[in-house]
């Protein structure tokens, strides 16, 4: 008889205990053997992937579920590419963030360590287990992998692949677990003594039923309802090119455009208004929905609801007063994931990036670079909403925690008699200063990317 979730959780947090003990350089040699493992046994995980296709094309599978669930080609290149840009990450644990004298001889630091044990509950996007599972290493967690049976083939052999190359590196299997069988989700979700965060990948009413059911701390979202709003000042042949991007790259995908925004002066105005931008999106295969005003003014069908996910290749398109409507319209109707502003008027753009309260916010730049591995994560284990921890494409920095090290002489407190505080803030040393930057600088370099707009756009490859 197999071993319980529990007794797995278990086993995870200790696995996870080794493969902390190794040095950065031995976790990094592990995420290389995983790529080259990857990339060696392609054809089989392509062969595997057609079964689940056809027993989800002859279940009847959405088409948006289907999507998620084909590895693509070049899928498996990105993925080992993504574990090898990992491997190659500065050492993210034990990483001093403070170093403080509290008293004469005593010190006391704080340094990044692993939360513990991860559990991911997804839903087809088998392509998120390697991704996982590389962040997970790099970072030093547990982890627990439940993926829908829609799915299930090609798991097996992404997991199999992946756990295959860690007893060369004093590694216990059990490091990395595939939740198998009939075991529900309710049961998992009742481990919050051995599991420390939930991460889940999947349907509105997935990511709302675990919320909802566990005392597991969540990070995740629960919709990606982006928006983007054509300015008055927008180029709009950029426009229609960007809008295309949005929603039709991977209209599937959490990042894709669901609502246009329109400046009302930019109605009626033929190639130079939104005209130009809606007959790019039909020419695109775009379905164009009305809100409350576009629907009567444009003769468009009405949308759903204000906030939709179409996950497909609807789009709702709204006409707005200016940006403050805009900005209103966001906030009320939007999941705060990722909105784009289109403009050439700087300080509007710089207004917008301030005041819209969201995950990710761009200027000039598809909706799409919301995502983990274009931010430079080497991959992510979601996108968080949250406001709590991590937001926005959570890489290795979202699956750390902290920890507080003193270290004194003999000191004792005694009611604090016989101590006199100092809380002097001291100097990071000197070989983990770097680390520090390294760490800084990948947060700047996030904030930065939401700037670099056209150009980004012209350098990107997609998904």
């Amino acid at each position: 008889m197999g071993m319980s979730t529990r007794d797995q959780a278990v086993a995870a947090r200790n696995a996870s205990r080794q493969l902390q003990n190794l040095s950065s350089e031995d976790r990094a040699a592990l995420l290389y053997a995983i790529a080259d493992a990857l990339e060696a046994n392609e054809d089989a995980i392509m062969r595997e992937n057609e079964k689940d296709i056809a027993a989800a094309e002859a279940a009847d599978t959405e088409s948006h579920l289907l999507n998620r669930l084909k590895m693509k080609p070049g899928k498996i290149a990105q993925l080992a590419a993504g574990a090898r840009q990992i491997a190659d990450m500065e050492e993210p644990l034990g990483r001093q963030l403070s170093k403080m004298k509290v008293a004469d001889g005593l010190t006391l630091e704080q340094v990044t360590a692993p939360l513990g044990v991860l559990l991911i509950i997804f839903e087809s996007r088998p392509d998120a287990l390697p991704q996982i599972a590389s962040l997970a290493i790099r970072s030093g967690n547990g982890l627990l992998l439940k993926g829908g049976k829609e799915a299930a083939k090609t798991n097996a052999i992404l997991h199999q692949i992946i756990v295959d190359c860690m007893p060369a590196f004093g590694v216990d299997r059990e490091c990395i677990v595939l939740v198998e069988g009939r075991e529900a989700v309710s049961d998992i979700l009742a481990l919050h003594d051995v599991v420390d965060l939930v991460i889940p990948r999947g349907s509105n009413s997935l990511v709302s039923y675990i919320s909802n059911n566990t005392k597991i701390p969540v990070l995740g979202h629960a919709d990606g309802v982006c928006h983007m709003y054509l300015d008055p000042n927008a180029d709009v042949k950029m426009a229609a090119k960007l809008a295309v991007d949005s929603k039709t790259d991977y209209p599937a995908a959490c990042n894709a455009l669901e609502t246009l925004l329109v400046h009302k002066s930019l109605i009626g105005k033929g190639k130079d208004g939104y005209e130009t931008v809606a007959a790019a999106l039909v020419a695109a295969g775009c379905t164009l929905h009305g809100g409350a005003r576009a629907e009567k003014a444009l003769k468009l069908p009405a949308c759903p609801a204000p906030r939709h996910e179409y996950g497909n290749l609807g789009l709702t398109v709204e006409i707005v007063d200016d940006m403050d409507q805009a900005i209103d319209y966001i906030h009320a109707n939007g999941s705060g994931h990722t909105e784009c502003i289109i403009t050439n008027d700087k300080a509007a753009a710089e207004e917008f990036l301030r005041r819209v309260d969201s995950a990710c916010v761009f200027h000039n730049a598809s909706t799409r670079f919301s995502d983990g591995f274009r931010f430079g994560l080497g991959a992510e284990v979601g996108i968080s909403t949250s406001r709590i921890h991590a937001r926005g494409p959570v890489g290795v920095e979202g699956l750390l925690t902290t920890r507080w090290l003193c270290r004194g002489d003999g000191h004792f407190v005694e009611k604090d008699t016989g101590v006199k505080y100092t809380h002097q803030k001291l100097p990071l040393d000197a070989n983990l200063a770097h680390k520090v930057a390294s760490g800084l600088g990948w947060a700047v370099g996030i904030a930065n990317a939401v700037h670099l707009g056209l150009m980004l756009w012209k350098m990107a490859t997609k998904k």
